[in-house]
């Protein structure tokens, strides 16, 4: 339990600080548009802190981790880690103006993309191992 509470509080922080980074280098770059760096911060604090949260109180309750579990959350660390650093650098050429070829742009979009594959197969097998041990 001890660890989805230090997940918790790391995914918290990185929440705070993509906001910041938003904020502060949207205003810095005189940017008033809409960018990918404005989904960094509510990525990290729902899939990361209230998730963990919430597994901390799921694991209280029915002790569900096993060696299994903690392969699938590895995967969903990568998954959520990878989509939102591709969200970043996305949102850093929005703001700067850079824009991208064809084959770099879907290349950003294609990573974002396997992490939130990565998310969404992690979160289905976590609910899966949370599922036999209820019943």
């Amino acid at each position: 339990m001890k660890r989805y509470m230090k997940m918790a509080l790391l995914y918290a922080v990185l929440a705070m600080i993509g906001g910041v980074f938003y904020r502060e280098f949207t205003k810095f770059n005189g940017f008033t548009g809409k960018t990918a760096l404005g989904v960094v911060h509510t990525h990290y604090f729902l899939l990361g802190t209230v998730f963990f949260l919430l597994l901390l109180l799921l694991e209280k309750s029915f002790s569900f981790t096993g060696t299994m579990t903690g392969r699938i959350l590895v995967i969903y660390h990568i998954g959520l880690n990878l989509t939102s650093v591709m969200f970043v650098i996305r949102g850093v050429f929005q703001v700067l103006g850079t824009s991208l070829s064809s084959g770099m742009n879907a290349a950003v979009s294609g990573i974002a993309g396997i992490g939130h594959i990565l998310l969404g197969v992690s979160l289905i097998l976590v609910l899966i191992q949370i599922k036999r041990r209820v019943s």
